[in-house]
């Protein structure tokens, strides 16, 4: 600004005298190829590492507007009165409001509207100011003078500075992921109250299995079996419910039923001294005489199982000083003995365990759904219960779950409760804890990805059913659970990045994943933190990926049989980096799937204990607990069509550092290297960029959502 004076300063170019020196501005570059646009409950922030030079149709050429207003220097010092000359007032131009404003030099006071003449008195005879008949004011009285703020001063306002997340995540790295355009979920909002009495109805469905293994077959249920069955009967289910599978054929799970058959007549474990190998040995004996003759089994399967248990049984009796070696082998023969007159012999009761946990599974499932009904019928929401249909197919950024269903005005209040690095959400005494930085990590990534509340007036109950949520999946017992959820290290991902432009997690969740875009189990209580839904409903065309999932060897196949679809389908760079445990005796159908694919373009292992994971429940343990060394070797496959090939393939030099960012302590080295030098790069630029498709009808799609936004983005979130 310059002060309006017969004698002005011009300490640098004004903004009114750049305006009128410049020439014609170029005309926006403009793409004739294809434009990826987002649909519209999205608003995204520029792409990094895209094309940012890709405009749309309807945007017209920069141009130079003529100014409006009065230039500087129109207005004259000669016109404010002398008297407010002398108390210090002057004249300036704002460049911004195309207005005057006046400032006082000597109190720093600065109005918009013109200043009031102060009153003239003898300071000795009428110090007050008292004794003079007030000024006569012409016209109607007028508002009071408003006082001009600093800031808003300028050409433009300033930019909003961005708040970025420091932690072992970079939720600032832009999707480079293209989908077709995908018709919101049919499913309800999350619902405290509803959330409740599902994990309810789940906790009773996992303490029956854990009932009818100890009754039926007088073992405990076998560990983490429950969560597997989960996950393989949401490999089949079509059922409505998110968390408890109610539609799925056949109804007897081969998951479960295998886990159970290889805990009976008794748990085998790897003893640790040869005194517990004779133990073991001692217990299987005795407790396959004990089934055997409690059963109705055939009188062939009978005879074997006795004869071989008498047979161990004088073997143990004459053999002294036999090894470790000799124990186990002995166990390995007795077992490949027995076993299958002891599996014909209990497979009615066993099949009878799945079949009810199925069945139970499928009425809590309709039980949640009609508490749901009812729930929307008070809040006066209709239910859609057919799919939403997409009128046309679009190719499109991918973005969150989307709902077709509106969601309550009124969520129950959640009590909140911060204690050290724990924050504790409460809701009818039912409490969920969640370390402080991970609660700040859902807080930055609900600001991405929940279109429907601007204002957080929802954030903790959806916080606290999605913790909810995941508190049934994993089970209540110590670690249980936690190897689903287990997680790459950061410098891995780092890495991935870098080195083969990954952006997007298939396997992951709000509470462990390290990009803001991924795939999750559960799209509805997720989606409001990012999540794409489950991956095997998930059909992108482009993108580079990373794919670490849980253990369950039925999903694990699934997957492969998801990524070679997709990879054949798609003649846009489409890559998929795969991380298995190399489990070898025997070998997992998805790991031979794998090493026999088309699109394999390279396998490496990373040996066992010379590499680490990320605890599966980094979000409630200590910094201290966060790493955990894996007991088995992990595999690692690059699945890539020709043209995903040409863009991220595994050079020798990426592999290297990969398996580089692999090596222990090197999360703890990048640790120490933040705090040394904490301004690191958030921008997450990969290596290659990827390309628009090749379809240049792309338009803006309509997601049918209650809430429609008033600004549609045109760029990735």
């Amino acid at each position: 600004m310059n002060e309006i004076s017969g004698k002005q300063d011009h300490p640098s170019t004004s903004a009114w005298d750049a305006l009128s020196q410049v020439g014609p501005l170029q005309h926006a570059h403009i793409h004739d190829n294809v434009q990826v646009l987002v649909p519209s409950p999205i608003k995204m922030p520029p792409s990094v590492g895209l094309d940012t030079s890709i405009a749309h149709p309807s945007q017209s050429p920069q141009m130079p507007q003529t100014p409006h207003g009065v230039p500087a220097g129109a207005f004259l010092e000669h016109d404010l009165p002398p008297e407010l000359l002398q108390q210090g007032w002057r004249k300036f131009w704002s460049k911004r409001e195309n207005r005057p404003y006046f400032w006082n030099k000597l109190t720093g006071e600065s109005l918009w509207e013109t200043p009031l003449l102060k009153p003239q008195f003898d300071p000795i005879t009428d110090p007050l100011g008292i004794c003079n008949p007030p000024p006569a004011i012409n016209g109607p009285p007028g508002p009071l003078p408003v006082k001009r703020r600093a800031s808003e001063e300028g050409v433009g306002s300033p930019m909003p500075k961005k708040f970025i997340l420091a932690g072992p995540w970079d939720l600032e790295i832009q999707t480079n992921i293209i989908i077709y355009e995908r018709p919101p979920t049919t499913l309800p909002h999350p619902h405290p109250e509803i959330e409740a009495f599902r994990c309810s109805l789940a906790s009773k469905l996992r303490h029956c299995y854990q009932e009818l293994c100890h009754s039926r077959e007088a073992i405990n249920g076998p560990k983490d079996s429950f969560n597997r069955w989960l996950m393989e009967r949401k490999v089949i289910d079509s059922g409505s419910d998110p968390l408890l599978p109610s539609n799925c054929f056949p109804e007897i799970s081969m998951s479960m039923y295998k886990e159970i058959m290889n805990d009976i007549p008794i748990k085998l474990v790897r003893p640790k001294f040869t005194g517990d190998a004779r133990k073991q040995l001692s217990k299987y004996a005795e407790a396959a005489k004990t089934m055997i003759e409690s059963r109705n089994a055939s009188p062939e399967s009978r005879k074997v199982v006795k004869w071989s248990v008498e047979d161990t049984f004088q073997w143990l009796r004459r053999t002294v000083g036999a090894t470790y070696e000799d124990f186990q082998d002995r166990l390995a023969h007795m077992k490949q003995q027995c076993q299958p007159h002891l599996t014909e012999t209990v497979k009615d009761s066993v099949e009878g365990i799945c079949l009810k946990i199925y069945h139970l599974s499928a009425e809590h499932a309709k039980k949640v759904k009609e508490k749901h009904s009812e729930l929307l019928k008070e809040h006066g929401i209709p239910e859609i219960t057919a799919p939403v249909q997409i009128p046309t197919l679009r190719k499109v950024w991918c973005y969150p779950i989307q709902f077709a269903i509106q969601c309550p005005r009124l969520l129950p209040q959640i009590d909140y409760l911060s204690e050290r690095d724990q924050t504790l959400l409460r809701f009818n005494g039912d409490t969920m804890s969640i370390n402080t930085t991970h609660l700040q990590k859902l807080e930055q990534l609900y600001r991405y990805s929940s279109f429907d509340d601007k204002k957080f007036e929802y954030f903790l109950p959806r916080v606290w059913c999605m913790l909810k949520r995941y508190n049934a999946f994993f089970g209540g017992n110590l670690n249980e659970g936690q190897g689903t959820q287990g997680a790459l290290p950061v410098t891995v991902f780092e890495c991935l990045n870098r080195m083969f432009g990954v952006t997007f997690e298939c396997f992951a969740s709000p509470l462990n994943c390290y990009f803001k875009q991924y795939c999750s189990v559960f799209p509805d209580t997720d989606s409001y933190f990012g999540s794409r839904g489950p991956f095997l409903d998930f059909k992108p065309v482009s993108g580079s990926f990373e794919a670490n999932p849980p253990f369950c060897e039925e999903l694990m196949e699934a997957m492969v049989n998801h990524f070679e679809r997709l990879l054949a389908d798609s003649p846009e760079p489409l890559s998929f980096i795969v991380f298995i445990p190399e489990w070898r005796d025997p070998a997992p159908n998805a790991l031979l799937k794998l090493e026999a694919s088309h699109f394999k373009r390279k396998q490496v292992v990373v040996p066992a204990f010379e590499h680490e994971y990320r605890h599966g429940f980094q979000h409630l343990i200590s910094k201290s607990e966060l790493n955990v060394r894996c007991a088995h070797g992990t595999l690692v496959v690059w699945l890539q069509n020709n043209s995903g090939y040409q863009r991220w393939g595994p050079t020798e030099e990426r592999v290297e550092a990969l398996l580089e960012a692999f090596r222990p302590g090197r999360e703890r080295e990048r640790d120490r290297q933040e705090l040394l030098s904490p301004q690191r790069n958030n921008s997450g630029d990969p290596v290659s960029n990827p390309q628009t498709p090749p379809d240049n009808k792309v338009a803006v799609p309509l997601v049918p959502v209650p809430v429609v936004p008033a600004q549609v983005p045109d760029r990735p979130v």
